[in-house]
């Protein structure tokens, strides 16, 4: 956790808030209905911000880097929320050499469950967590069908759009390798991801990986943008988010933020 005087998504002009601070969480979503708060569900964000206005005594509001589907689990979120300077500096309640950011810390670890927690409290092994597949898997052919979703496409096949956003996304790697246990990898990198976009692509690895769809089925989706429900979702219990990376430079990253909530164009 760390106060982020270059905020990874600038303030609004006029915000009140003068200090940023980041939160790196991992979690385990099995608990969870994913990540965005709804009424009568228990969710990470609701976890999250009840917690926080708990120690801040007001209600306070998350940005996430990625919202995440019931049941999927993170390694590396990132979420950040604004205080005014005198809050922040009110987290340490006068105590002299303690820093707000350790305050926050040991005083969120308090109040959270045991289902959601900072990257360096526990869940560090949440990576482990896998789907075990009903079929045998050909990593090897599902590796070649990997190269036909990369670089910049329309990932309808493989989305639920929301209105008013765009289904063009660029995956910048996606890599499948068994590893000396047998077990089937995949991890895939893109500069954003539309709903359900990992699930989908993964789901339809499995299916050319099993045989259910013949090779060269993936290049056809990627071709031939379509919603329909060919497409089989992989479970949510095998999936956890990583890491999500930044750009070093304010301006760029705010190109970046703009390019990728634009409706972007092939």
């Amino acid at each position: 956790m760390s106060e982020q005087h270059r905020p990874d998504v600038p303030p609004a002009p006029g915000d009140p808030a003068s200090v940023r601070v980041r939160l790196d969480l991992a979690y385990d979503g099995g608990a969870f209905h994913g990540w965005a708060r709804q009424p009568g569900l228990d969710s990470v964000q609701g976890a999250l911000e009840d917690g926080l206005e708990r120690i801040l005594r007001r209600p306070v509001r998350t940005v996430v880097a990625g919202r995440t589907d019931a049941g999927v689990h993170a390694r590396g979120q990132v979420v950040h929320l604004d205080l005014t300077e005198t809050e922040w500096a009110g987290l340490t309640r006068g105590r002299p050499g303690l820093e707000p950011a350790t305050s926050l810390t040991r005083r969120l670890g308090g109040v959270l469950s045991g289902c959601v927690g900072f990257l360096f409290f526990f869940f560090l092994d949440v990576y482990k967590r896998q789907h075990w597949h009903g079929a045998a898997l050909d990593d090897r052919l599902m590796a070649l069908e990997a190269d036909a979703v990369l670089g910049l496409h329309d990932f309808l096949s493989f989305c639920r759009p929301r209105e008013g956003a765009t289904t063009i996304r660029e995956v910048q790697h996606l890599e499948v390798r068994r590893d000396e246990d047998g077990v089937v990898g995949i991890r895939i990198r893109a500069d954003a991801f539309c709903h359900n976009m990992v699930r989908a692509i993964v789901g339809a690895l499995l299916q050319v990986g099993e045989g259910a769809r013949e090779p060269g089925w993936l290049a056809h989706r990627v071709a031939r943008p379509a919603r329909d429900s060919e497409v089989r979702l992989a479970p949510p219990g095998g999936l956890t988010l990583l890491a999500v990376g930044y750009p070093d430079e304010a301006e760029e990253l705010r190109r970046r933020a703009e390019g990728t909530r634009a409706k972007r164009t092939l």
